[in-house]
């Protein structure tokens, strides 16, 4: 790892202490091209976490069927848990100038894990392959995707943020449909290898690209930035995220399972219907970003975390496919934007640049445990056999509900602190 310390560590040690570093450059084209490397990353981590649904669908229906769907939902959500915790290592590591080293390791570790789970036939060998090794690959992946640009934007940090999230929406996109095009022509097995190829040629772009504008802090750093646990602005947000997080991804699960058991239509659509709610997730990503640029992040994420909880809500009285196809394009547009407008936040909201990959890696650990427990919670209230939907669509409005107070809390916290109106 060592010698990674990137080319931040190979500027002339004789730089006085107290120099402040340039401003950054919010734009141009090295700091476009950042957006390029962080773009894949967030492509080949949020990507095939989100892509999990088809998995799911073909572990619960061909590969191991005697499993339960909560059982087999614990691969996803905790692929996701480790995607985040996992964040509370790598923030401090990112901030001690190693991320280059991040980047590689989390390239093998999801390629390795991708191509194990292509070889996996029993439910501990795809926990262990796809649910620990691709979650801790993407882990290192996913925090350095938005701490290198945070540092090379200001005034469209939420934007240059946005267009880096919308990577993850692209992928989960792109990955079910390949496994849909795929799976019956080559099998299980060529399939998933097929997606950690595609997975290593993007990965390897963000390698080549990526590059620390600043440096490295001359003193190291705890894994945790206590301070930040005496802020009770941070605490609420924390805890916002975490809410959110629990109720927001069930659909992501069991949108295709609502389409087959509920509104019992088998067709195509029934598949495709992960693809549309991660396609209306990529526009979610980046227009919010616009006008988290010009009205502040937050201002921006209180109305859009009120239409995600009043969505939750809705969904109870659709009940034909047109209403649900509407349902999942206005949900993924939701879901995208409270994705994706927490770092530029958290940025905004951090006392300096130097620690935002450690209260990144902070808010994420919040944001995993709530991810962990989310989903496998919602299945256990529900009953395919009957159709029976409603406890977990309720699950997921109540929880984003409890989220959405808690960013108001923020809000007013932030105001009476004079800290302006746009954040």
């Amino acid at each position: 790892m060592d010698s990674d310390a990137s080319e931040t560590e190979k500027q002339p040690p004789s730089k006085p202490a107290d120099t402040a570093p340039p401003p950054p450059p919010d734009g141009g084209f090295t700091a476009w091209l950042q957006v390029l490397g962080a773009f894949f990353l967030f492509f080949n981590s949020w990507g095939i976490l989100n892509a999990f649904g088809p998995f799911q669908s073909y572990y619960q229906s061909t590969l191991i069927p005697t499993y339960s769907s909560s059982q087999i939902t614990w691969i996803g959500t905790f692929q996701g848990f480790v995607l985040l915790l996992v964040g509370v290592i790598v923030g401090p590591i990112f901030d001690k100038g190693y991320l280059r080293s991040l980047v590689a390791i989390g390239t093998f570790m999801v390629v390795f894990g991708m191509m194990m789970t292509s070889l996996a036939t029993k439910y501990y060998q795809l926990f262990l392959a796809q649910g620990v090794t691709v979650g801790i690959g993407c882990a290192f992946l996913f925090l350095p995707s938005i701490a290198i640009v945070a540092t090379y934007f200001t005034s469209r940090r939420a934007l240059a943020t946005g267009i880096t999230a919308s990577g993850g929406s692209i992928g989960a996109v792109i990955y079910p449909i390949m496994f849909h095009k795929l799976i019956n022509k080559v099998g299980f097995g060529w399939t998933t290898r097929i997606i950690g190829f595609v997975a290593l040629a993007g990965l390897l772009v963000s390698l080549a690209v990526l590059k620390r504008r600043l440096p490295p802090p001359a003193q190291s750093r705890a894994l945790l930035d206590l301070a930040a646990l005496k802020e009770p602005p941070f605490l609420a947000f924390s805890f916002g995220l975490f809410f959110c997080f629990v109720g927001l991804y069930f659909p992501f699960f069991y949108l295709q399972s609502y389409f087959t058991y509920y509104l019992h239509n088998d067709s195509s659509l029934a598949f495709y219907i992960f693809s549309v709610l991660n396609a209306t997730s990529v526009v979610g990503r980046i227009t919010p970003g616009i006008l988290a640029d010009r009205f502040g992040g937050l201002n921006t994420l209180i109305p859009i975390s009120i239409l995600a909880t009043i969505l939750g809500y809705v969904w109870l009285a659709v009940d034909n496919v047109g209403g649900a196809v509407v349902f999942t394009c206005l949900y993924g547009f939701a879901s995208g934007a409270i994705v994706s407008l927490p770092p530029s936040i958290l940025t905004r909201m951090s006392p300096s640049l130097g620690v935002v990959g450690t209260r990144l890696g902070m808010i994420f650990m919040f944001a995993g445990c709530g991810f962990l427990i989310g989903t496998p919670c919602a299945s256990l209230l529900l009953d395919l056999e009957s159709g029976e939907f409603w406890k977990g669509q309720v699950f997921t409005a109540t929880f984003l509900a409890a989220g959405t107070l808690c960013f108001v809390l923020v809000r007013v916290m932030l105001w009476r602190k004079d800290m302006g109106w746009k954040i």
